[in-house]
């Protein structure tokens, strides 16, 4: 899945090390390429797990796995120790590759998986490989993991002709040309940041400046300097700037406007956005968002126009290659204005869930993809209505599940029992709360649970909200009914 070529000379990415050409990227990723290959013609979809800060050694390292014929599996840097083994193992991968600054913390977790480590100062310090395989496209390109209904997260599998299909799509929706330069301030295990910032970047041949991780300040500067085209993040990210941009004085604020008047298109997606959000944001930027739908599963699927009117609230139509239905419960079309569960299909689309064949096959219906999501659709334009399965929180731009948190916080010497659900909050989306039975005689309160749960659980899936409760409300088979727990806060 590695773009086509452009002038070996032109800029390509710009981080904290400086500026990188595309030439620079196909020499670096070729000598990780000859590293993680060794003796070997192929790597035949061995899976490499990788741990690197968004740069260019984070491109680099995921071509080189590429170009070797690996399968790409991206760790998350926000993510405890517990998780990130979690993963290695679910992968099954042979390799773990890691920045230097983090190799004596992935050390003993590859070794426990049975993996080898390799730094990616030691990726690109070797030759490069002689001659490297050809590498098709339907063959398993990358595995991310999502969480899902089950508990433990699970790894979705995209082809080399998934990715290509995704971002081709988005390079005609949205107009990516070589001149366009686009600023990355997602993580980087994450389908916004890898397939609709880095991947569109880089396959259109334009300049990718990536930031380590998102900083207001940091971000303002940037827009300021005028030197950006595009934009793209998450609600979170804009209430973030608009709080930062308060603080402002009015010289600053003056600069920043005209920075965002450079840009030619701003985007917000990966959760839904408030229409007060997008109001003040059109305020101070003069740009109404472009929002869009789509899931790691399938990247995205449904997008408002480049071009033309951009409703608040609505995620648009179907992109280019792509096909969104509704239906009913049984599986029929339901008519325009009535909610229907939105199904994709098209070359987008996932391969599977790895190593989960049930859960694979109960995700399609009749090459249907199940998206879990609810929809209605107006004047050819699809507005959201919710996740149709309560276990699926997104906050902050992440799914969640809350399943996953219960089993962690069910360790809890305190907690007898829990419940976690999601509530609606203007900055997250949706705000994780927990409800729970304490054990006889014992006392929780927010901030010692937040703590307790730090080692094991990533920042973006601990409890921003608690209730203690006698009894949690259940059903008659015992079953606790997550609606009701809702409206106990």
């Amino acid at each position: 899945m590695i773009p086509p070529a452009p002038d070996p000379a032109r800029l390509a990415i710009e981080d904290a090390r400086g500026a990188h050409s595309y030439g620079d990227l196909h020499q670096a990723s070729a000598r990780a390429a000859g590293v993680l290959l060794g003796a070997s013609p192929d790597l035949l979809e061995e899976r490499v797990a990788f741990f690197v800060t968004p740069g260019f050694a984070y491109v680099a390292t995921q071509w080189g796995i590429w170009r070797a014929g690996g399968i790409a599996v991206p760790l998350a840097l926000s993510h405890p120790d517990a998780e990130l083994e979690y993963v290695i193992r679910d992968a099954a991968a042979a390799t773990v590759v890691a920045e230097p600054a983090a190799a004596d913390r992935l050390a003993p977790i590859a070794r426990r998986a049975g993996a080898r480590l390799v730094t990616t100062q030691a990726l690109f310090e070797g030759p490069s490989a002689p001659g490297l395989p050809m590498v098709a496209g339907e063959r398993r390109a990358m595995i991310i993991y999502t969480s899902g209904t089950t508990g433990k997260p699970k790894g979705v599998v995209t082809t080399h002709a998934n990715l290509e299909a995704q971002i081709e799509s988005l390079l005609a929706a949205w107009g990516w040309t070589a001149e366009d330069r686009i600023l990355l301030l997602l993580p980087l295990h994450h389908v916004h940041g890898i397939v609709n910032v880095v991947g569109c970047a880089l396959w259109a041949g334009a300049v990718c400046e990536m930031l380590p991780r998102f900083d207001a300040a940091s971000t303002w500067q940037r827009i300021a300097e005028g030197r950006l085209t595009l934009f793209m993040a998450v609600p979170t990210v804009y209430q973030r700037l608009i709080a930062a941009w308060r603080e402002m004085d009015p010289a600053a604020r003056d600069r920043c406007a005209a920075g965002c008047r450079c840009i030619r298109l701003m985007v917000s997606g990966s959760a839904a956005l408030p229409v007060s959000v997008l109001e003040e944001w059109r305020a101070i930027s003069g740009h109404t968002l472009l929002e869009r739908f789509g899931m790691t599963e399938l990247g995205m699927a449904l997008s408002n126009p480049l071009q033309g009117e951009r409703r608040p609230g609505f995620v648009g139509a179907p992109l280019p290659g792509v096909e969104v239905r509704l239906v009913d419960d049984g599986g029929s079309p339901v008519p325009e204005g009535t909610a229907g569960q939105i199904e994709v299909r098209g070359p987008n689309v996932f391969l599977e869930y790895w190593n989960r064949l049930e859960e694979t096959r109960d995700a399609f219906r009749d090459g249907w993809f199940k998206t879990g999501d609810t929809a209605v659709v107006d004047k050819g334009s699809y507005r959201i209505l919710g996740r149709s399965n309560v276990d699926i929180i997104k906050t902050g731009g992440f799914k969640v599940s809350a399943l996953e948190i219960e089993e962690e916080l069910r360790s809890h010497p305190a907690i007898r029992e829990c419940a976690v659900v999601g509530l609606a909050d203007p900055e997250w989306g949706e705000r994780i709360a927990v409800a729970v039975e304490l054990c006889d005689g014992s006392e929780l309160s927010l901030e010692d649970l937040r703590e307790w749960a730090r080692d094991r659980l990533a920042p973006y899936k601990l409890p921003r909200g608690l209730l203690c409760t006698r009894e949690l409300p259940r059903n008659a088979m015992g079953k606790v009914m997550k609606p009701l727990v809702v409206k106990l806060f």
